[in-house]
């Protein structure tokens, strides 16, 4: 009997086997991203119940909340910067240093406006004031510019091994100089 949907099911192994590919380079994003929320909120509250908490007087009285996320990101955008290009997307670059840099602080831009933008709503645009608000406003941004940093980087900024040409073991036969590293097991 032919299954229902087969379109539906090769879609699905297609999916499953590119995620597999890209499992450890998942990890590795992951395990900086996690880092970089940490730095990320440190520096939120340490701005919020520091130099621009709301009985402050730095930077205007409405926006030192925004302030503080921008500043924070910022300042996590540095940190990832430097995890991304040593570990989870280490391998040959793409472009040349100046121009991935570029990309990346672009792409960390529409990131950082997408952050920006949830914790502008929630504090200015819905009124929700607190500490606690502001917390759970950065950390829905967090989120959002997560997906946003991790399909931009993929796509304009880093290579990434499970985009690099795998080697069969008949090339290696015929071509010992072949790249040992991206040998397949068939």
């Amino acid at each position: 009997m032919a299954e229902p949907y087969p379109r539906l099911r090769s879609s699905l192994v297609t999916i499953m086997d590119r995620l597999r590919a890209r499992a450890a380079e998942l990890l590795r994003f992951g395990a900086v991203g996690l880092a970089g929320i940490v730095v990320n909120l440190g520096v939120f509250n340490l701005l919020r119940l520091g130099p621009l908490a709301p009985h402050a007087e730095v930077a205007g009285d409405d926006d030192r909340v925004v302030t503080a996320k921008i500043i924070a990101t910022l300042t996590s955008i540095l940190f990832a910067w430097v995890a991304h290009r040593g570990w989870t997307f280490r391998g040959p670059s793409r472009h040349r240093p100046i121009a991935e840099l570029a990309l990346f602080g672009l792409i960390n831009a529409v990131a950082l406006a997408i952050e920006a933008a949830v914790v502008a709503v929630s504090h200015h645009g819905l009124g929700y004031t607190s500490l606690m608000a502001d917390n759970v406003a950065s950390v829905l941004g967090i989120g959002l510019g997560t997906i946003a940093r991790y399909v931009g980087f993929s796509l304009f900024v880093f290579s990434s091994e499970a985009d690099a040409p795998h080697v069969s073991a008949a090339e290696v036969a015929s071509d010992p100089a072949a790249p040992l590293d991206r040998l397949d097991d068939d």
